[in-house]
C-alpha cells in the first residue's frame, strides 16, 4: 500500500483497536492508544485528559459493568496537515454481552483524530456522541437498521 492506502488504512487500523480494546475491557490497551495528552468525550459525556488519567477513568468502569460490545462502520477518513494529522468520522451501536440485539438506545456517532508521533498514528481525541436524532426517529431507525447488519461482535 502507499499514499491514500496507508494513512487511510491506519486510522481504520486504529480505530478498530480502539473499539476491540473496549470489546475487551482492557482499559490499558484503550489509553495506550493514546497520545500522552490526548482526550476522551464519553458517550456520557465525560471528558478525560491524558493517558493515564483515560486508563483511571476506565479501569472501574470495566471492573463494575459487563459494558455492552462495540460495532462500527467508518463513514469518512480525511487527511489533514499534509498527514500528520488524520480525522475519522465513524457510527457506532453496541450490543449488550450475551444478547443477541443491538440496543439502539447506544447507538452514536464517533469522531477520531489522530497524529503523527514516531512513526505511528496515536489518538489525540476520540469522541463518542449519542445519535439521539432529536425530533428525527426515521434517522434513528434507518442508523439502527444500518448498525443491525454488520451483525454482532466477534466474542471479546
Amino acid at each position: 500500500m502507499n499514499g491514500i492506502d496507508d494513512w487511510t488504512a491506519s486510522a481504520r487500523r486504529v480505530f478498530f483497536a480502539l473499539l476491540d480494546d473496549w470489546n475487551r475491557q482492557d482499559a490499558a490497551a484503550m489509553a495506550g492508544r493514546f497520545a500522552e495528552r490526548g482526550s476522551l468525550v464519553g458517550f456520557d459525556g465525560s471528558a478525560i485528559d491524558g493517558r493515564a488519567c483515560i486508563q483511571a477513568h476506565l479501569t472501574p468502569i470495566f471492573a463494575a459493568h459487563p459494558t455492552p460490545l462495540f460495532v462500527a462502520k467508518v463513514r469518512e477518513v480525511r487527511r489533514m496537515a499534509a498527514g500528520q494529522t488524520l480525522l475519522l468520522r465513524a457510527v457506532a451501536g453496541m450490543w449488550p454481552r450475551g444478547q443477541d440485539a443491538l440496543d439502539p438506545r447506544f447507538n452514536a456517532v464517533q469522531t477520531l483524530v489522530l497524529s503523527l508521533c514516531d512513526g505511528a498514528y496515536a489518538i489525540e481525541m476520540f469522541q463518542n456522541t449519542p445519535a439521539a436524532f432529536h425530533g428525527r426517529p426515521e434517522e434513528a431507525e434507518k442508523l439502527t437498521a444500518e448498525l443491525r447488519e454488520l451483525g454482532p461482535p466477534r466474542a471479546a
